[in-house]
C-alpha cells in the first residue's frame, strides 16, 4: 500500500503503528522506534495492521462504485476525479498513485476500530467450524512448518541447472475455495524461495495458478508438498502438474500474489463459477472428438465448432486443424467475443482448449451460462497434454508459453510467417523497441536487413531513440495495437461457421501484442 513515508522509514513506523495503534500514522516522532518495541511484535498484529490497510483501500474503491450499462458484461465501473474506469485494475492503480494520502489516513481509522472490537474472540468461534485440517494449516504462523527438509542436499543439488535451462518448468492450476489466500501467498513465496524457485503464482479465494522453474530436484520437492499440503491434497493428483525443459532461468524472478481470479476472465468468480464447467474430455476422447470432426465432408456446416480459448498470437504460431481462434489479445476480452458471435455458437457442439485447461474451466463456464449451445466441452489437461500423448496428432506447430522461451516444439510443423517476407518462421522476439510490449515474428534474413520492430512506426521511434538516448519513453499504444478490433464480429454468410483460420488479413503487419511482457506480472501463469 502506498505512503507517504520513505522506503526505509515504512518498516519502522509501521511497527510503531503496530504497538501503539491509537498512536496517528503520520507523527514524525515515531518514524525511529527502539528495536525493543519491534521484538515484541507477533505475527497475528501485523497481520491485523496488513488487514486494515487492505481493507481501508477496499472501502474507499467502493465509494467510486456505479452500476455498468445493461449491455456491459461486468457488474460496475469506477468513477473517480472525473475519470471513468471500467475494469478493477485501472480504478486500484488510480487510487494507489493519486489516493495514497486518503487511504493512509483511512488504515489509522481501521485500526482504532479494531482495537476496540472483539474480533479475536468471534475469529476463534468461527475457527471451530472449520475443517481441522486446513485450520491446522493456515493458523500455523510458521510457514517454515509447511515447508519441505532440504537439509539432505547440498545447495548445488537444489541449483542444479539452476542457469542453463537443464532444469525443468512445472505449469498447474487448482481450482477450489480457499479461505485464507494471503496467508498461502505469504508460504507459496517463502516455500519457492526455499527450493529456489521461479516464476508466477496467482492466488485467490476460487484457488491457485502457477507457473515456476527450477532444478529437477526443486520442482520434485514442490510438487511432493502440494500433493500433501491439506489444503490441495483433495483436489490435485501428480498427473495435474504439466512438465517441459526449462529451469529458473525460463523467468526474470519470482512473483507471488494474491487476486479476484486465478486467471483474469473479468468476471467476478461469484457470477461465473469453475464449479460450473463444461464435460471434461481426457485427450484420447478428444483426439477421437476432433478426429470425427475433422472427417466431415463439410466442415462449415458441422454442427461442432472446435474453438480456441487462447489469444490470437498463441494461436498464430500452433492451433488444431479446422479451429475457430478468435482475434482476440486477451482472455478478458474472450466473454465479450462470445456476446458478440452469440449467433455462431447456437445450436453446436462446442470443443474448446486452451494452453493448460484453466480458461476452458470458467471460460466453457460462461459460454454454457448462456443457454445456447447443444454441449460445451474442453480438453482436460489442456494443449500441453494432448502433444505429450500425441505429438503428431492434430495441433499442428508450437505451443506458446508465457516465459522466456515463448514456445515449445512437440512437432516440426511451422503454421506462420515472417512478419516482413512472408516465409515460414514462428520463433518470437520481442520488438526492438524497448519500452514496446509486442511479439514479432522476423525471420534472421529480415533482422540482418534491419526489420526487427513490430511495425513501421515502432521501428521509426526505435531509431529515434537510439539517436536521442535521454528522449523519454512512449506510453501511447502501438500502431499494431491502436487498429486492431478489440472484440472482432466473426462473419456468418447463409447461416455457415467461418473458415478455420489461416493468416489473417493484417496478420502480416500486424505483430503479436502483449501490453505485459512474456513474462507477465500476474497476467497468466499458466494461461492455461
Amino acid at each position: 500500500m502506498p505512503s507517504s513515508t520513505s522506503p526505509d522509514q515504512g518498516d519502522d513506523l509501521e511497527a510503531c503503528v503496530l504497538r501503539f495503534s491509537d498512536l496517528d500514522l503520520k507523527d514524525t516522532s515515531l518514524i525511529n522506534p527502539s528495536s525493543s518495541i519491534k521484538a515484541e511484535l507477533d505475527v497475528s498484529t501485523k497481520k491485523k495492521y496488513s488487514f486494515a490497510k487492505k481493507k481501508a483501500f477496499a472501502l474507499f474503491v467502493k465509494t467510486k462504485e456505479l452500476p455498468a450499462p445493461p449491455s456491459e458484461y461486468k457488474e460496475k465501473w469506477w468513477k473517480c476525479c472525473q475519470q471513468l474506469f471500467t475494469d478493477q485494475t485501472s480504478i486500484h492503480r488510480h487510487v494507489a498513485t493519486q489516493h495514497a494520502d486518503e487511504i493512509y489516513h483511512e488504515t489509522a481509522s481501521v485500526l482504532k476500530q479494531l482495537t476496540v472490537t472483539s474480533s479475536t474472540s468471534k475469529t476463534l468461534k468461527s475457527a471451530d467450524k472449520r475443517n481441522p485440517f486446513k485450520e491446522d494449516l493456515t493458523h500455523n504462523h510458521e510457514v517454515s512448518a509447511w515447508l519441505p527438509d532440504t537439509s539432505c542436499f547440498s545447495p548445488d543439488e537444489l541449483l542444479s541447472g539452476h542457469s542453463n535451462g537443464e532444469g525443468e518448468v512445472l505449469l498447474y492450476y487448482c481450482y477450489c475455495d480457499l479461505e485464507d489466500p494471503d496467508w498461502i501467498c505469504a508460504w507459496q513465496t517463502t516455500l519457492c524461495q526455499h527450493l529456489h524457485l521461479t516464476g508466477k503464482v496467482r492466488i485467490a479465494t476460487e484457488g491457485i495458478n502457477g507457473t515456476v522453474g527450477g532444478s529437477k530436484l526443486a520442482t520434485r520437492l514442490y510438487v511432493e508438498v502440494m500433493l500433501s499440503c491439506p489444503l490441495f491434497k483433495d483436489y490435485l493428483c501428480k498427473d495435474d502438474f504439466k512438465t517441459s525443459k526449462g529451469g529458473a532461468c525460463c523467468f526474470p524472478e519470482l512473483r507471488v500474489g494474491v487476486f479476484a481470479e486465478i486467471v483474469p476472465m473479468g468476471i467476478s468468480p461469484s457470477r461465473i463459477s469453475y464449479k460450473k464447467p463444461g464435460i471434461h474430455l481426457s485427450p484420447g476422447e478428444f483426439h477421437k472428438e476432433v478426429e470425427k470432426f475433422l472427417s466431415q465432408a463439410n466442415q462449415e456446416e458441422s454442427d461442432t465448432i472446435l474453438l480456441d480459448c487462447r489469444n490470437f498470437y498463441e494461436s498464430k504460431i500452433g492451433r488444431f486443424q479446422g479451429c475457430l481462434a478468435p482475434d482476440i489479445r486477451k482472455f478478458s476480452y474472450f466473454p465479450s467475443y462470445v456476446d458478440e458471435n452469440l449467433e455462431l455458437f447456437k445450436e453446436k457442439r462446442v470443443l474448446m482448449y486452451c494452453t493448460g485447461g484453466i480458461r476452458c474451466e470458467r471460460g466453457s463456464a460462461y459460454l454454457k451460462a448462456k443457454g445456447v449451445c447443444k454441449e460445451v466441452f474442453q480438453l482436460k489437461g489442456g494443449i500441453h497434454k494432448y502433444l505429450e500423448e500425441f505429438p503428431d496428432g492434430f495441433y499442428k506447430g508450437k505451443l506458446f508459453v508465457f516465459d522466456e522461451r515463448y514456445a515449445l516444439s512437440f512437432n516440426s510443423d511451422i503454421v506462420s510467417e515472417c512478419s516482413y517476407c512472408g516465409a515460414p518462421w514462428d520463433q518470437y522476439k520481442l520488438c526492438s523497441t524497448p519500452q514496446c510490449r509486442q511479439l514479432v515474428l522476423t525471420c534472421p534474413a529480415c533482422q540482418g536487413q534491419g526489420f526487427t520492430a513490430c511495425c513501421v512506426t515502432c521501428q521509426d521511434k526505435g531509431s529515434r531513440q537510439a539517436a536521442s538516448p535521454a528522449q523519454g519513453s512512449f506510453k501511447e499504444e502501438c500502431e499494431c495495437t491502436a487498429r486492431r478490433l478489440r472484440v472482432p464480429r466473426e462473419l456468418l454468410q447463409q447461416g455457415r461457421l467461418p473458415a478455420s483460420p489461416g493468416p489473417r488479413p493484417g496478420d502480416d503487419e500486424d505483430g503479436p501484442c502483449l501490453h505485459e511482457r512474456p513474462h507477465l506480472p500476474f497476467p497468466n501463469p499458466s494461461q492455461s
